[in-house]
């Protein structure tokens, strides 16, 4: 029996803003989308969040036994620079200003994005499709909804016809918006707009002469709109109805409202059971933005070549930073906030180098098939990282208990322990243990022993003066020094 059998998973679903038990159309099969990067800049955090999470999920319903289809496009043309339907694509504006081709901004930047998420431990999506890999599909649907009366051309544009749309079926049920509202709050129309409403959305652009980035089409040269890449690469890998579709809480509209009027248009019927959305990622409560320069960068963080951060932080750090949060919360990025990560990132690795090592007995005072139910409850419930990691920590409690002798453990528990943290430290958060952490660990060992050494000297010539200073000084940096009968140990809290 799989582990999905015995375990009940609930996701909250943005379509119905409920919390539903999770059932895939296909027995032991999950088909999950979600949006990928535009690839005009380095990848930055707050998208390495959004993508983090999906990954979390991805590896969780995988070690549930689910058989998983993960599909993350490229977006390497299509996206105008204000997210609608007039100015720039992005990535021809970066070709443009630095006068190189397109696909040279679209190789550089995938090639940093993958550098980043492999630097993070994300596993690979089952599929990665690019915009410009299937324009024949896009022209399908477009050739499909224009047949079906959902959409219009003009002067080489096509449009998706919003309001005609809505008579048969609902604009706005992802969002919660009504098209009354929409049309109401909206200005009139400029006499040069070849829409005919403002809600209308570009199925097709027409390419101006300057215009990099064309392709042929039925009416002239032109580029696909941004939202239809991601209707055409999730049908043809997933099928016209798949389970999850996922991506930031700010594509929830206007784009995946137009993904799935897109759809509905085309295919006559909604495309996706569960739409899944993380939360975005702040910096000392703040938004972050390049504008402003409350900004940085991954690779910034990880080499501490920044003004932000009072040192470097490791990814596996700040991967269990994000992971402390729920997907859907927003999450604040400090200096504070990774420093203390990082503290409790080193006491789950210490605790778990510790485990292999615990000597065991005929009872235990720790009930881990209880602890490891508990954990699994925290992921069924809506993949609740933060809840689970709070269970790893009660574990850890136990570790370090039963290291001390004052708790005791089964052979057999021990066992489902290091089962069970393996399972959800290393495969399921997806978290790592450098082994350039081992080697720092060995250096500050070197150097608190020459410190209890000097101490111990000290005190021997009844320098106690000293010997306080160092025991001291130690304890304030979190190394806490411990006189027994066997000599002083210390442990670093």
């Amino acid at each position: 029996m799989q582990l999905y059998q015995e375990q009940i998973l609930k996701i909250t679903n943005s379509l119905s803003g409920k919390k539903e038990i999770f059932r895939p159309i296909n027995e032991g099969h999950v088909g999950m989308y979600v949006c990928g990067p535009t690839v005009y800049s380095n990848v930055h955090l707050g998208n390495c969040r959004t993508f983090m999470s999906f990954d979390m999920i991805f590896r969780y319903l995988r070690h549930l036994g689910y058989k998983v289809r993960y599909v993350r496009n490229i977006t390497d043309a299509g996206h105008l620079v204000d997210d609608a339907d007039e100015g720039e694509d992005k990535i021809a504006k970066k070709a443009r200003l630095e006068k190189i081709e397109p696909m040279e901004v679209v190789q550089r930047y995938t090639v940093d994005f993958h550098y980043i998420l492999d630097q993070f431990n994300f596993l690979p999506p089952s599929i990665e499709p690019t915009a410009t890999g299937h324009i024949i599909e896009q022209l399908e649907i477009i050739k499909e909804i224009l047949e079906k009366g959902y959409a219009y051309e003009v002067n080489g544009s096509v449009y998706f016809d919003v309001k005609k749309f809505n008579k048969d079926y609902d604009y706005g049920k992802l969002s919660g918006r009504k098209l009354e509202d929409m049309i109401a709050s909206t200005r009139e129309l400029a006499a040069q707009s070849e829409k005919k409403n403002p809600q209308d959305f570009a199925l097709w652009k027409k390419a101006e002469p300057q215009h990099i980035m064309r392709w042929p089409s039925p009416w002239g040269d032109g580029f696909p709109g941004w939202h239809l890449e991601c209707t055409a690469m999730s049908t043809k890998y997933l099928g016209e109805t798949f389970d999850i579709h996922g991506g930031g809480m700010d594509l929830k509209f206007p784009h995946h409202e137009c993904e799935i009027a897109q759809a509905e248009a085309s295919n006559g019927h909604s495309p996706v059971n569960y739409w899944l959305h993380a939360n975005m990622l702040t910096m000392n409560g703040q938004k972050m933005a390049k504008s402003t320069g409350n900004n940085i960068l991954p690779g910034e963080i990880f080499s501490g070549d920044n003004k932000v951060l009072s040192k470097p932080f490791s990814p596996s750090v700040v991967r269990f930073f994000m992971m402390q949060a729920h997907y859907t919360s927003i999450l604040d990025l400090s200096n504070d906030a990774l420093l203390a990560s990082e503290k409790g990132f080193y006491r789950l690795m210490d605790a778990i180098d510790n485990l292999k090592d615990l000597k065991t007995n005929k009872l235990s005072d720790f009930n881990v098939s209880e602890w490891r139910q508990k954990c699994y409850d925290a992921m069924n419930d809506d993949f609740n990282t933060p809840i689970l990691i709070a269970h790893l920590f009660e574990a850890v409690k136990h570790i370090n208990l039963i290291k001390e002798d004052k708790e005791k453990i089964t052979t057999t528990d021990k066992e489902l322990l290091q089962q069970t943290m393996n399972d959800f430290v290393f495969e399921v958060l997806g978290l790592e243990q450098k082994t350039e952490r081992n080697q720092d660990s060995n250096k500050l060992q070197g150097v608190v022993e020459l410190l209890i050494q000097l101490r111990n000297e000290a005190r021997s010539n009844k320098d106690f003066a000293t010997s306080d200073k160092i025991r001291d000084q130690l304890a304030a940096l979190g190394i806490q020094l411990k006189d027994g009968k066997e000599g002083t140990t210390f442990s670093v809290s």
